[in-house]
């Protein structure tokens, strides 16, 4: 029997390009709604059970690669209930793993192996998940340092549409977790740095235990430049900030003491990361919005009778940014009206703040990143400042003209109350022609028979085309459309 093997050798999507994200043709532009995955789907013309392909990353790991494979086979074989595929992904190994990954490729039908010559676990995942054409596709370190009670609940919000990314976290109440001090300290230490840095709201970023829809995969992927340890963090702050659904799931976790991670560099490589990261998502350099599910896929999205779409949230967010900014108009003003007239005070205090305001509003209520029309944009927002600052300079000369000798308690009074007034103003004016043209959310036109079934390129795996071959890889026979939303053991029972 041949071996089920393919190289990988060739520069990756995205690699060495930055975050410009140029996707493989023929890929949608956007994500689809989010549905519920079937046993067995139609992918390049075949009718494949393959719901599931697990990723174990290796270099050199000649010793732990087998008992690693054969226990992840049993336990999938006897209690996953849908098609999976096991890919040893080689990482450029000088030992003899490439030969026992061939002879596990070669032993069983669900194992195959893909060569990679250069190292990097981000680049193993990024060409085989990219490869792939499972609807599910997730990773687990050779040392099965996490319990695989837990791969269930990883991939069964993925496999029912509820989230797109699942990650497995140690860092949990109910995870039980067994390691050193130091790489608990180094562990904790590191998602703090992200919590405070990129905003992160995950709470385990290194886990070796995840888990991505395909469609997500498709889209995603291009975007990330990352080859190394820091990818995952890359993947999971990415899509947080495309606004997709991250799962987690507590795990029992025991620390495999011959790890040969380098904790120094892999933290330097990691800083390094959140840097450029952190960067790009300031400078909008990321075209997050082709990540975002269709509105309305979220229940939070669905329509309120006689509220036009997203005005609640827009709202609550706008009242937010608003409180601030009378907050800073009141102190600017009074701190101004020490060394200045009521109206150049007020003038100033207004202007000031109308610029925060705007940009508060254009990225925290509307959604708007980037520097695409941002001076167009704050332009508008001197003409709503102009509208505000005839208001409020109107009701400070109203009320000169009515009690000149009104104190300065009077004059702030007067100021909230106008404030107010241009603050529900403003709202009209951004919602209705500041930012009327900002939405970026995919149209809503086309069906979901429309596109692709799972989003996915290609499978061009040698293992699924060999000939002779005749069932699929995941050795499990063939089904007709009628059987196809069935659960694997309800086919089974039926068939006998």
């Amino acid at each position: 029997m041949s071996t089920k093997t393919t190289s990988g050798t060739g520069a990756l999507p995205g690699e060495g390009g930055g975050h410009h994200g140029a996707h493989a043709s023929g890929l949608p532009t956007t994500l689809p709604a989010r549905r519920h995955l079937t046993v067995a789907h139609t992918h390049a013309g075949r009718t494949t059970r393959t719901v599931l392909d697990v990723v174990v990353p290796v270099y050199n790991e000649e010793a732990d690669l087998e008992p690693c494979v054969r226990r992840l086979h049993m336990f999938l074989r006897h209690t996953f209930p849908y098609g999976f595929r096991i890919t040893i992904a080689d990482n450029a190994s000088t030992d003899r793993t490439p030969i026992v990954a061939g002879r596990l490729a070669d032993e069983y039908a669900e194992v195959g192996v893909v060569r990679l010559e250069q190292k990097g676990r981000g680049r193993a995942l990024r060409q085989v998940w990219g490869a792939s054409s499972a609807p599910v596709r997730a990773y687990m370190d050779v040392d099965l340092s996490t319990d695989l009670n837990a791969l269930l609940p990883l991939v069964a919000p993925l496999i029912s549409g509820h989230s797109d990314i699942a990650i497995g976290t140690r860092l949990a109440g109910s995870s039980r977790v067994v390691r050193g001090a130091k790489r608990e300290f180094v562990s904790r230490s590191y998602n703090l740095i992200l919590r405070r840095s990129l905003a992160a709201r995950f709470s385990d970023a290194q886990c070796g235990f995840k888990a991505i829809r395909g469609d997500v995969a498709d889209l995603l992927l291009p975007l990330v430049e990352d080859t190394g340890w820091f990818f995952d963090t890359e993947v999971l702050v990415l899509a947080e900030r495309a606004g997709l659904r991250i799962h987690e799931v507590p795990v029992d976790w025991i620390d495999d003491p011959d790890s040969r991670v380098d904790i120094v560099r892999t933290a330097v490589d990691d800083l390094k990361g959140v840097w450029r990261v952190g960067r790009a998502l300031a400078n909008g350099a990321l075209p997050l919005d082709r990540l975002r599910r269709p509105f309305g896929d979220d229940p939070r999205d669905r329509a309120v009778s006689d509220v036009p779409g997203g005005l609640p949230g827009q709202l609550i967010g706008f009242c937010a940014v608003g409180a601030f900014s009378t907050l800073l108009n009141i102190m600017l003003f009074v701190l101004l009206r020490q060394v200045a007239g009521v109206q150049v005070a007020n003038g100033l205090a207004l202007l000031l703040s109308a610029i925060a305001n705007t940009a508060a509003n254009r990225r925290l209520t509307f959604g708007v990143r980037g520097r695409a029309r941002a001076a167009r944009h704050h332009a508008q927002g001197l003409l709503v400042f102009g509208i505000g600052l005839v208001l409020t300079s109107g009701s400070l000369a109203a009320l000169d003209f009515a009690d000149p000798q009104a104190g300065r308690s009077t004059e702030a009074a007067v100021l909230i109350v106008a404030n107010l007034a241009a603050t529900v103003l403003r709202f009209v004016l951004f919602r209705s022609w500041v930012f009327s043209n900002c939405d970026d959310r995919p149209e809503e036109g086309g069906t979901d028979d429309d596109r692709p079934e799972d989003g996915g390129a290609d499978d061009d795996r040698p293992d699924e085309d060999r000939p002779g071959n005749d069932r699929p890889v995941d050795g499990r026979p063939e089904v007709g459309a009628a059987d196809a939303a069935l659960p694997y053991d309800a086919e089974r029972t039926t068939a006998s």
